[in-house]
């Protein structure tokens, strides 16, 4: 019995570390890596209903929680030193990953109900608007500077994608500039000054808003989804677009010919792998 609760928690501890590439990696959704390991359903029951079954519920996620803080930090240092070196490279790479989940989510979106032209003028609306409004944010509110306010911002944003499925909230942290120094502080396993902020944003995300999410997944599906595809391809768009306003934006100074090739390789090279990690969501969730 007690070799099979060891083993329970070394699996669940595994899934944590797992789900990690949903809090940093852009395309990867926390929530979707959730669903596929199963555990989807519980975490957002849990949160939206804290209070229920709380003792054995929090024991369940604690080695994930575990996991993830272990994984984040394994998975920081490497992310860090390709975007420093690699950056054009790498980001057409996660753009391409963001696009290859872009066809599950459209799925998804009329998965309960048939696309209306409310649900189009969602779409256009985010497209637009909230792609204009995330280019100008810096200049319009400035720079979210990286201390223990901006990473609450981040904790809350990053559980926002397991709340949401195909929602991934790192292309969102590239354009606030609070990607790279997030992860330097995870690299350095910053727990004060990064992993605490972040939780406490995260817990504060999942408190407000799972069972509001639960609400609006389950009473206006498709709203909720538009509006998903809209916000996920405008800050798709960005990711490639050179902005004067943020510090992390996209810079073309300097490219080759060898960076276009490999950007355009590591680009169909992600949405392959977008494209397959959400077959795997839809075959397990």
């Amino acid at each position: 019995m007690q070799n099979k609760r060891q083993e329970n928690f070394f699996i669940r501890f595994l899934k944590g570390v797992i789900i990690a590439l949903g809090f940093i990696l852009p395309g990867v959704s926390g929530g979707v890596l959730a669903a596929i390991l199963g555990i989807y359903e519980r975490l957002l029951h849990f949160m939206a209903h804290i209070r229920e079954n709380f003792k054995a519920d929090f024991m369940y996620f604690l080695p994930v929680g575990i996991g993830g803080i272990v994984g984040i930090g394994l998975l920081s240092k490497p992310l860090e030193f390709l975007l420093e070196h690699y950056q054009v490279i790498v980001l057409w790479g996660f753009a391409g990953a963001i696009i290859g989940t872009m066809p599950s989510l459209i799925r998804a979106s009329t998965s309960r109900s048939r696309r209306d032209m409310v649900d189009v003028l969602w779409f256009f609306f985010m497209l637009i608007f909230g792609g204009l409004f995330l280019f100008f944010m810096s200049k319009i509110f400035g720079a979210i500077p990286a201390n223990f306010l901006g990473f609450t911002i981040a904790g809350m944003l990053i559980a926002l994608g397991v709340l949401v499925p195909g929602l991934s909230p790192s292309n969102l942290l590239l354009i606030l500039g609070l990607y790279t120094p997030m992860l330097t502080g995870f690299k350095n396993f910053d727990i004060v000054g990064v992993f605490l902020p972040i939780a406490i944003g995260g817990i504060i995300s999942m408190v407000l808003f799972s069972k509001g999410m639960e609400y609006l997944i389950e009473n206006h599906h498709s709203r909720v989804y538009h509006f998903i595809l809209g916000i996920v391809l405008a800050s798709t768009i960005l990711i490639l677009v050179p902005n004067p306003y943020s510090s992390e934006s996209i810079s073309y100074a300097g490219v080759t010919g060898t960076t276009i090739v490999l950007s355009i390789i590591a680009f169909v090279a992600g949405t392959l792998l977008g494209l397959w990690m959400s077959g795997l969501e839809e075959k397990y969730k």
